[in-house]
């Protein structure tokens, strides 16, 4: 059997990723909390936050901006230029979940306990540093808001205005969806991908959904090609490869059989 000093080593030898540094994870997951606070929470104090922030960032970039060729601390005075732009939208997100849901008893109440504002705010977020080609960091943001929801987005989706996903555990929205304005989805909703292939990678492989679209809980709709047209509503548990014209109403026409009384 082989002593400890042996193991070790051999451990050692196999750790060959010298850029895998779960601190990066971690202070990840500090940074999105506090940026979530600091524009929420109405005794966060703004303008000292943001000097923490900005020690937070610095620090993600020493840790994950691996390319030596690329100045990834600039990154920091542009995101927060666009700070304010993403705040409207997250608020327009916040007024659209109140206005639609009739168990909102206030919009406090969906800034503090809807899980679904929660992972479009993390999502809005990181899409910003995500346009920075940044992709590391933006990643560990919605997968800790993935972790704290059920809901996945990805950081590449692109996603319009007054967004409102009700119920929210199992959302799948995928890197190259596109999702138009005041849509409204439920929970166990899949907008994914026809085939999962490495040569696909800078492909659009997930659906775009238009405005004023509705899709129920657990309908999965996959493929690049695939276009929800304005206005339609999509049934629970429908499956969807192909396009539908706006005004659709697309179904899962469950058959109902009466069972015969017991003898």
């Amino acid at each position: 059997m082989n002593n400890l000093k042996d193991i070790t080593q051999d451990i050692i030898n196999q750790k060959q990723r010298p850029n895998l540094k779960f601190r990066i994870k971690e202070r990840t997951e500090t940074f999105t909390s506090l940026l979530f606070h600091t524009l929420f929470d109405a005794e966060t104090e703004v303008e000292q936050n943001m000097h923490r922030l900005a020690e937070l960032f610095d620090e993600l970039v020493t840790l994950a901006c691996w390319n030596p060729n690329r100045s990834c601390g600039k990154i920091w005075q542009a995101y927060c230029s666009k700070l304010p732009s993403i705040l409207k939208k997250l608020n327009l997100d916040a007024r659209a979940i109140a206005n639609a849901d009739p168990a909102a008893n206030s919009i406090e109440e969906v800034y503090l306990s809807y899980p679904g504002f929660y992972a479009i705010a993390i999502y809005r977020l990181s899409h910003e540093l995500y346009l920075f080609d940044f992709p590391l960091v933006p990643r560990l943001m919605t997968e800790y808001a993935h972790k704290l929801t059920g809901v996945d987005i990805n950081p590449g989706a692109q996603i319009g205005e007054s967004f409102f996903i009700d119920h929210a555990t199992g959302v799948v929205i995928g890197e190259t969806a596109i999702i138009h304005d005041h849509v409204k989805i439920y929970q166990g909703v899949t907008l994914g991908a026809l085939a999962v292939k490495r040569e696909l990678r800078h492909a659009k492989r997930h659906p775009t959904i238009k405005d004023n679209v509705t899709i129920y809980a657990n309908a999965t709709i996959l493929g690049g090609s695939t276009v929800i047209g304005a206005n339609s509503i999509i049934g629970g548990n429908a499956w969807l490869t192909s396009s539908v014209p706006e005004n659709s109403i697309v179904s899962d026409d469950a058959t109902v059989k009466i069972r015969p009384a017991n003898k």
